[in-house]
């Protein structure tokens, strides 16, 4: 008579299975602050669509407020707000999105470089990272503003000068860590020349980590591209920004609030959705490891 190897009770088996799911599975907030973030990069994308008025055409008296006709009302040139505010989202996003692909090619290619190829270039490289690490990157970037004229572009460009440290700090730890793993010490013995082991092995395990750190840096870009318009360094007048247009109805607030209150929760329901929405990212990354 033979026995049968001893079973695992039923009940521990289908606990563990549970606890394994519920740790491979984001949650409902995640879901929903991807979708949001989701509907306003489709908002700012189809902004000429969905605004129901040209963001620089009159519809009506000045000032006039929050009505059927203009739920948030018209500002001091009677521009319609609410379809300004959907193009400033639109600039705003956009110029996220330019800056942070600018400092993920400077900063990610200084990071890795030098993770590479170590010694005195990783040195270098680190060096002249640190001192624009040290540098306060919001007052460094109005100098640069003021000093080549307020645009746009140059603030974007401005910001966009100071913003690649934190990616060439993160990736080139990134890099190091990935080079004493055990799969790259497998493809350094079988003699792989450096450029397909940087091009199979490495850059694919930088992917996660990038792509993390620049939906994390969505939302805090958004509030300093607004903060610099704000402060006049950003689109000129009539163009729509939303710190511009928050600044421009300033001295209007206590008669007409909606000119300075909607651009300012449209920074705000972006940062915060786009801070949401790079959380939800990393759980995805951490779930996918």
């Amino acid at each position: 008579m033979t026995t049968s190897a001893p079973r695992r009770p039923a009940l521990e088996v289908d606990w563990g299975a549970r606890l394994r799911i519920s740790r491979g599975r984001i949650g409902w907030g995640d879901v929903a602050a991807l979708g949001v973030f989701g509907g306003l990069i489709v908002l700012a994308v189809l902004a000429s669509h969905i605004a129901p008025h040209s963001p620089f055409e009159s519809i009506g008296a000045p000032f006039s407020a929050p009505s059927s006709t203009a739920w948030m009302g018209t500002d001091g040139g009677g521009r319609d707000v609410l379809s300004r505010v959907i193009f400033g989202l639109q600039s705003s996003l956009a110029g996220a999105v330019i800056v942070v692909f600018s400092g993920v090619v400077i900063g990610g290619t200084v990071g890795v470089v030098a993770g590479i190829l170590g010694g005195l270039p990783d040195q270098l490289l680190m060096r002249i990272t640190d001192v624009f690490l040290a540098l306060p990157g919001p007052l460094l970037a109005i100098a640069l503003v003021v000093a080549i004229g307020p645009s746009w572009e140059h603030t974007l460009l401005g910001v966009a000068i100071v913003w690649w440290p934190l990616y060439a700090r993160v990736l080139r730890g990134e890099v190091r860590a990935l080079n004493a793993r055990p799969h790259m010490e497998a493809a350094r013995l079988g003699a792989l020349p450096r450029y397909r082991l940087v091009a199979r092995h490495l850059l694919p395990g930088l992917i996660p980590s990038t792509l993390v750190l620049a939906s994390l840096d969505i939302g805090g870009l958004v509030l300093t591209l607004a903060g610099l318009s704000f402060l006049g360094l950003g689109a000129p007048a009539p163009r729509p920004e939303l710190g511009a247009m928050a600044a421009q109805g300033t001295p209007y607030l206590m008669t007409a609030w909606w000119v300075s209150v909607f651009p300012g929760l449209g920074v705000l329901v972006l940062a915060l959705a786009a801070n949401l929405a790079g959380d939800a990212v990393r759980d995805l990354t951490a779930t996918g490891r």
